[in-house]
């Protein structure tokens, strides 16, 4: 199995410095605070409905940008301006997931929501995260299908 991301995984091992939830919270809050949304050039509203993450209760999108070298950028929209937990996992997948091989984005284990946000989320808040973490694997696994395709063409 493929390692995930180096710089998820730097989170995930930051995060774990903070046992006491409060001081958890407060980190995610932070980093909520610098969640810059889909710039105009990559995505305008209204945002197409395909690019919804299916149960997130702040109305998050994403949306992939290849690159030359056939790994892809993320960009996130959340339009819901309450949704601090969204922002913050929407900056963590850009920052971790943008730019990283493929196989790590697929690689990303379900539970890293709970690793990311602790125990305590709600039913509802952990489905729309996960989902926005499943979305960013499916486009990964998309593009891998799409260069696997131009290469036996090419081959």
């Amino acid at each position: 199995m493929s390692p995930i991301p180096e710089k998820l995984q730097e989170t995930i091992d930051n995060l774990a410095i903070f046992p006491d939830r409060s001081a958890r919270i407060e980190l995610l809050m932070a980093t909520a605070d610098s969640f810059n949304p889909v710039p105009e050039e990559v995505a305008r509203r209204p945002f197409e409905e395909e690019r919804r993450v299916k149960g997130c209760e702040s109305e998050a999108f994403v949306f992939p940008v290849p690159r030359p070298d056939g790994r892809l950028d993320f960009y996130f929209a959340v339009e819901n301006p309450q949704g601090i937990s969204a922002m913050a996992m929407a900056r963590i997948l850009q920052e971790s997931c943008s730019g990283a091989p493929l196989e790590e984005v697929i690689a990303v284990p379900q539970d890293v929501v709970y690793k990311i946000f602790g125990e305590e989320l709600s039913m509802g808040k952990n489905m729309g995260l996960t989902n926005m973490v499943f979305m960013v694997q499916n486009e990964a696994r998309k593009r891998r299908r799409r260069l696997e395709a131009q290469g036996a063409q090419e081959g």
